[in-house]
């Protein structure tokens, strides 16, 4: 069974102009095991899905599953690292950390040994005491990555992470991220990272979803089979990636029929 079932959803607004139809008839699977990114044009409702995902709202037809069950309200086994970090400027490193395991009732005890594990694995240590004013983006970024793996979640959702930090901030964090996810001792069990970023996508997942313009659709399920770490400047990064901006960028039918070798699923051994 998949952990997240995502089936003919839709969502649209009300405006004063009519209704805005933001996605039709999305459909996709995220199995255990699974580093998926979503990628697609801006405006076509990318964080708008993961929100859907997670419970924070709901599809306007359709469904979401977690687990066989639908998601209907916001879902503690999944949890979200934002892109604008979504940390409380009056409460400590330590305090930001620990505010799932608090909501979830945990015992202080107990939830001290957690945020102090997860304090080390996010290279926090040291800074338990400081405030988000006084930590460089990466450095409350790593806080955010903290909060979300200290529930230790079955699935940990990415909402373009990366973005608003420095290319080289965001290529040392992408590679803590793909190291903590490469531990079969840490969560979570799957990744779902929204992203604009086309090499992002490439460098991290295993799996890329490729949206179209908005109302969004599902253009291409694309695996991404090349070797990690991944080397963006070899010939099959070259291919894929101009593979998935050409499925983006085309307006008309005349989208690529076929991906390159890099993007076709290896036959099954044995």
């Amino acid at each position: 069974m998949s952990l997240i079932e995502v089936v003919d959803v839709e969502k649209s607004f009300q405006s004063h102009h009519g209704t805005i139809s933001i996605m039709a008839g999305i459909t996709f699977s995220v199995a255990a095991n699974d580093f998926l990114a979503l990628v697609g044009p801006s405006g076509c409702g990318k964080s708008t899905l993961l929100r859907l995902i997670q419970g924070l709202d709901h599809p306007t037809a359709g469904r979401v599953e977690f687990r066989g069950a639908p998601v209907e309200s916001v879902r503690p086994e999944m949890a979200m690292v934002f892109q604008n970090f979504a940390l409380y400027p009056w409460l400590t490193v330590k305090e930001n950390v620990g505010l799932g395991l608090e909501a979830l009732g945990w015992e202080e005890e107990r939830r001290e040994v957690q945020i102090d594990k997860y304090l080390s694995v996010t290279g926090l240590v040291g800074f338990e005491e400081a405030y988000p004013r006084e930590l460089s983006g990466g450095m409350r970024q790593r806080v955010g990555l903290a909060r979300a793996l200290a529930v230790e979640p079955a699935v940990l959702l990415m909402d373009e992470p990366f973005s608003s930090l420095d290319p080289l901030t965001a290529e040392s964090l992408r590679e803590e991220v793909l190291q903590l996810w490469r531990d079969p001792a840490l969560p979570p069990d799957a990744v779902v990272l929204v992203t604009h970023n086309i090499e992002e996508a490439l460098i991290m997942a295993d799996r890329i979803i490729v949206l179209s313009h908005r109302p969004s659709r599902v253009l291409a399920g694309v695996p991404v089979n090349l070797k990690r770490p991944r080397d963006r400047k070899s010939p099959e990064f070259y291919e894929l990636t101009d593979y998935v901006y050409t499925l983006i960028t085309e307006k008309g039918p005349g989208a690529p029929a076929a991906p390159p070798p890099s993007a076709v699923a290896p036959e099954p051994s044995g």
